[in-house]
């Protein structure tokens, strides 16, 4: 049974701040940001859905929305988007939500590299005409190095400066 999150001040004050970082980010680096060949910097936020749990999930979810409605591309770009930022965090997070191990980490990561790849790399090939092999290789490029160099590296800096998995949120 899956079971419903209730946010409350202090989730919804981490979701509104992980939607705006991810917004921001998004838009002021917007030249490669959008378009076939990308390296979405914000996505570096995706890791840390393993750490503070669903808020990262949904405030990322809200962040791409408003980035990728500014993006320009439609509303595939909108709601694919999104969409993919909400199900890999919220795939990561489960797959660290009883143990936070290196391991469990460094397969969160390249988790929500493939789900990346495989919805936004679709969708992109879609709305740019190309074939999809040329979408999924560009997607994927980018991500490993927003998601699996520079989110782990976030993420693992956290750890080292005294973050417990006990004061992740939920």
């Amino acid at each position: 049974m899956v079971k419903a999150f209730k946010f409350e001040g202090r989730e919804i004050a981490y979701t509104s701040v992980f939607a705006a970082l991810y917004a921001v980010t998004v838009i002021s680096l917007a030249p490669i940001s959008f378009g076939v060949y990308q390296v979405r910097i914000a996505d570096a936020l995706l890791p840390l859905s393993m750490m503070f749990g669903m808020p990262v999930a949904v405030g990322t979810c809200i962040g791409c929305l408003a980035a990728n409605f500014y993006g320009g591309l439609g509303v595939i770009d909108v709601i694919g988007g999104s969409i993919a930022n909400l199900v890999a965090c919220t795939v990561a997070y489960h797959i660290c939500r009883n143990s936070l191990t290196r391991k469990r980490r460094i397969l969160g990561c390249f988790i929500e590299t493939a789900i990346i790849t495989v919805i936004v790399g679709g969708y992109l090939s879609f709305i740019f005409h190309i074939p999809i092999e040329i979408g999924l290789i560009n997607i994927l490029i980018g991500s490993l190095v927003s998601i699996n160099m520079l989110g782990y590296l976030l993420l693992e800096a956290l750890l080292k400066r005294g973050f417990s998995p006990k004061q992740r949120i939920e």
